[in-house]
């Protein structure tokens, strides 16, 4: 347990790679000096969970926007007309992110953070895992870092059906408030890396994702009605654990977002030139 200055806080870790458990505040009504530190906590731990906080639509919503301005989703379905900023994602419907991903990095400027209210929740199973992404870069061998550092990835959104609404981010990006490098790269949106020929693209994104989710840069959460959770969208990845019978209900507010920028030169390489081309490699670089 850790007491925060005089706001009272306790604050204690999930896990040891990242995520912390926040008590002793009520996000209602968050002074300027609690939202200081809810903000370098969440610096520090990447995702931050508030049990029984039991917010309102509209102090869900006035709370996230604390960070920012609220992103109108553009494909899943809102609680009501009077919030368009909170999408209401239900598992009893099929909607289940049960695969690894970074929110939304087919837009060019991806969201900041989520702020996301369990509002239904199993009597078990439905748990949701982060993963790490400064460690996930931080634990590749130097000369993998080497070769990342000159690299760009093409996003795109079509497991939305929205092929054509992509995005190209550094491999690496820089988090604009710590400073710190961290892969940028997702099973669910990243498509190719232009740098490279279509098998070396397919071989290194395959590593890369699969690197991204070790357990030992992994936090895992079971949710209890009530709990607002946080995570900063630029230095972690997330999963929804599909395991569960019955209503499963979460409302999020997303934080629109800023421009990724390469922690290191990306002017480096060309895009790759096939010197024979075959309609296999242009149609999937045509992606």
């Amino acid at each position: 347990m850790a007491v925060i200055n005089a706001v009272d806080l306790d604050v204690r870790r999930v896990a040891g790679a990242l995520g912390a458990e926040v008590r002793g505040v009520s996000l209602a009504s968050v002074s300027e000096a609690e939202f200081t530190l809810i903000q370098d906590l969440l610096d520090e731990h990447l995702v931050l969970f508030f049990p029984d906080q039991h917010l309102s639509p509209d102090e869900h919503r006035d709370f996230a926007i604390r960070f920012g301005e609220a992103e109108i989703h553009p494909y899943i379905p809102k609680l009501d007309d009077d919030h368009p900023e909170i999408v209401v994602l239900r598992g009893e419907s099929g909607y289940v992110a049960d695969v690894w991903h970074t929110d939304c990095t087919f837009k060019q400027s991806p969201p900041i953070c989520s702020v996301l209210n369990a509002m239904v929740m199993p009597p078990a199973g439905g748990d949701t895992m982060w993963s790490n992404m400064y460690m996930a870069y931080e634990t590749l061998a130097e000369p993998m870092k080497e070769m990342l550092h000159g690299l760009t990835a093409i996003h795109s959104a079509a497991n939305y059906g929205q092929p054509d609404h992509k995005a190209e981010h550094p491999v690496v990006r820089r988090h604009p408030r710590t400073g710190r490098p961290s892969l940028y790269v997702n099973k669910q949106f990243t498509r190719r890396i232009p740098q490279l020929s279509r098998d070396e693209s397919e071989a290194l994104l395959e590593l890369l994702t699969a690197h991204a989710s070790k357990t030992d840069f992994t936090c895992r959460y079971s949710w209890s009605e009530g709990t607002i959770g946080i995570w900063d969208n630029r230095a972690t990845q997330h999963f929804a654990v599909n395991d569960f019978d019955g209503a499963r209900a979460i409302s999020r507010v997303t934080i629109l977002g800023d421009h990724p920028e390469p922690a290191f030169d990306t002017s480096r390489w060309e895009p790759y030139q096939y010197k024979r081309v075959s309609a296999a490699a242009y149609g999937l670089d045509r992606d």
